[in-house]
């Protein structure tokens, strides 16, 4: 053992002596990510996670715009108005028509078309109508049984009569 090693392991010691090294978070838990697939930007991953950096920024425009898209359409439901639905839509569109006017540049080809703000407005507005609950079944009313029960009872006397 060099002369470094043992300077460390002597820091170590004491640091463990002072009860340094207890309570740290994750003690006794097993370390993540440990004989899973390797890759080499696992530390930025990590840190993008830890910082709640959101990855669309770094992903090419095709593939931004997708996302954007499939984002926008689960916020929907929740939009107040038509209006902001139909800016929502508009502004996207445009988004997505620059995309489409510009030449491949890097990563994917751009395979996304134009929205449709009346289907999404069509949409929207199901979502948003309250469905009326089936009505309930009425038990049957005594009067009318009475009513028939005598109905039946005139029709017989009436054909044994005839």
């Amino acid at each position: 053992m060099s002369s470094i090693d043992r300077i460390v392991e002597r820091q170590i010691l004491a640091a463990q002596e002072k009860g340094l090294f207890d309570d740290l978070p994750g003690a006794g838990k097993p370390l993540r990510d440990l004989g899973g697939p390797r890759d080499e930007n696992w530390w930025l991953r990590q840190y993008m996670m830890r910082e709640g950096i959101d990855g669309v920024a770094f992903l090419p425009p095709a593939l931004a715009l997708r996302r954007e898209a499939e984002d926008l359409l689960s916020r929907i439901p929740a939009m107040a108005t038509e209006t902001s639905v139909r800016q929502a839509v508009a502004e996207l569109n445009v988004r997505i028509g620059d995309a489409l006017a510009k030449p491949a540049g890097e990563g994917p080809s751009m395979t996304l078309m134009q929205l449709d703000a009346d289907q999404i407005v069509i949409g929207w507005r199901a979502a948003r109508t309250p469905q009326r609950p089936e009505p309930a079944e009425r038990p049957p009313d005594p009067r009318r049984r009475r009513r028939l029960t005598h109905l039946t009872r005139w029709i017989r006397v009436r054909d044994h009569r005839a």
